[in-house]
Parts: C-alpha cells; structure tokens; sequence
C-alpha cells in the first residue's frame, strides 16, 4: 500500500510541475492553483508512505517519478527538446531507482 501512495505521489509531482510551467510565473490563476493542490497532495501521500517506508529509498523513487514523468512529459507534449543522450539520462536515473529498490531498501 505505501509504495501506491509513492507513485501516486510521484505522479502528482509531475502533474505540479506541469501546472507550474503553465502558470507562466504565477500569472494564470487555474494553473497556479492546480500547481498549489498537486503539491500539497503530492507531499501529504510521501509523508504517509514513509511512515512505513525507508525515507532514502521512498523519496528516490518520488523524485525519480516527478523527473523521469516531467522530463518525458515535456517532451512529448510542451515542445522539450528531445535527444539520445536525454533519453539516455532518463534511463538511468530509471536503472538508479530499480538497483536502490534491489539493493534492499524497498521493505
């Protein structure tokens, strides 16, 4: 159950930093609001998976989520620039996330 709310947490960070892109500095007011509610969301479901979680491991595939689902989000949708050693770089911080995991933090 706690590693449900780590992904879905992750997913709601990448959905604040999309909102934050789209708020355009703070000056579109839905999007500012969706980026404020994503991130309160976002925290509240880490702070209760790692009540159960290692905080090391919990927060490395939070954050691997946010970046990974951001970057690939940005590309395929807001016009990023997309190239191999991009993609590369995703695949590793994803190899990153998976070694911690089997490395056995993910009880």
């Amino acid at each position: 159950m706690a590693w449900i709310l780590v992904v879905a947490a992750g997913l709601l960070e990448v959905a604040m930093a999309l909102s934050l892109k789209m708020s355009k500095g703070f000056t579109q007011p839905w999007p500012s609001a969706g980026f404020l509610l994503f991130a309160v969301a976002s925290f509240g479901l880490l702070n209760l998976a790692l009540r159960t979680l290692e905080v090391g491991t919990a927060y490395a595939v939070w954050v691997g989520i946010g970046a990974v689902g951001t970057a690939a989000l940005g590309m395929l949708l807001l016009g990023d620039q997309v190239s191999a050693l991009k993609i590369i770089a995703l695949v590793l911080i994803i190899t990153g996330v998976v070694m911690l995991n089997l490395a056995g933090g993910a009880h």
